[in-house]
């Protein structure tokens, strides 16, 4: 059964082919222009450190996969072709569970390392033994995450499997900790020297937050900003000065329509809009921030599917041409995704 949308996904094309470029997914690499259309910033399982030894908190491993793998087969038959998890390494990753999902579904997943913001790490990357606590250098995230790249990512206690294709980290909503900065600043080495994107999710100041990670000489077409919906980024105008300065801008919480914090979809398109007006169609990424299987938190009701389904059909009929939808849908994510050359050691 084929669903309508924006464009019609079954004629894609891709513009500027990047020919000789892959993307690291959970089952190997594969050549860039062969993601199709992609959700950037989704989380498949998503476990608060610590809820998998709760009591009243059940991991069945069964349950969780047939519940994904319904999911990611809706996704599919809307059009989606990739989905990008972008929770990192300490929030529910399950490297074997995400092999088993693409494999079932042929659904392309690409998968993360990374971590943040300050508060949501652990004892041990804070080394309380230090009094104050100090945070580690930048350079030792840096270590950590690029070996989930180069030697795959770790199976606790077991082996390491697949290669990440993201490193994704995340600022304190009150303002950039220590700590933060130097996970922002470890994460934007391992990005410039494996070639893999950044994605950052910027805590107070996006504008300020991105320019830590310019700061390591990463260029900005290798970053995206998540979480440019948020009514204060775009009362700051950050969306636009993002784009200006040559990242992606994330409006990453399509389908949140009744939140304080966040633009509702009708605001969302006319976000999007404004900024294609203003010539950065190029630097568009759409996602929803869903949660497919959630423990310790929130279920999400918002399928992974909504963004082909409900909202981009929205934008078309306020104008979106179908060669702007296709970029946003097929181009950006293949461009941001596609393994750079990593600068020389």
């Amino acid at each position: 059964m084929s669903h309508p949308t924006a464009i019609a996904l079954g004629d894609i094309h891709t513009d500027e082919p990047r020919s000789g470029t892959s993307v690291n997914t959970v089952l190997g690499p594969i050549p860039a222009d062969e993601l199709g259309v992609v959700a950037v910033h989704e989380a498949l399982l998503s476990v608060v450190p610590g809820a998998e030894y709760a009591f009243d908190v059940t991991m069945d491993r069964a349950e969780i996969f047939e519940a994904l793998a319904a999911k990611l087969a809706d996704f599919r038959e809307h059009g989606g072709t990739a989905i990008v998890d972008s929770t990192g390494m300490f929030h529910g990753r399950d490297v074997l569970l995400l092999e088993a999902l693409s494999r079932s579904t042929g659904v392309h997943i690409v998968a993360s390392t990374g971590m943040g913001p300050e508060e949501m790490l652990g004892g041990y990357f804070l080394t309380p033994q230090t009094n104050p606590p100090t945070p580690w250098p930048a350079e030792k995230f840096a270590v950590l995450f690029t070996k989930e790249v180069t030697e795959g990512m770790v199976v606790p206690r077991v082996e390491r499997r697949g290669a990440a294709g993201l490193v994704a980290t995340a600022a304190t909503r009150a303002g950039m900790t220590p700590t933060d900065e130097s996970l922002f600043r470890g994460a934007a080495r391992t990005a410039l020297a494996t070639g893999v994107p950044l994605s950052i999710r910027y805590g107070k100041d996006a504008v300020a937050e991105l320019e830590v990670v310019l700061d390591e000489e990463l260029p900005a077409a290798r970053v995206v900003v998540g979480g440019l919906d948020r009514k204060d980024a775009v009362a700051a105008g950050a969306p636009l000065e993002v784009a200006r300065r040559g990242a992606f801008v994330a409006f990453d919480h399509v389908g949140l329509d009744d939140d304080a914090d966040h633009l509702t979809d009708a605001e969302r398109v006319a976000a999007v809009l404004e900024l294609v007006r203003e010539g950065h169609a190029d630097r568009i990424l759409l996602s929803s921030n869903a949660i497919g299987v959630a423990k310790g938190q929130p279920d999400s009701d918002v399928p992974f599917s909504y963004l082909l389904s409900a909202f981009m059909p929205l934008l078309a009929a306020q104008g979106l041409a179908d060669e702007d939808a296709q970029r946003i849908l097929v181009d950006n994510p293949r461009n941001l995704l596609a393994l750079s050359i990593a600068k020389a050691a």
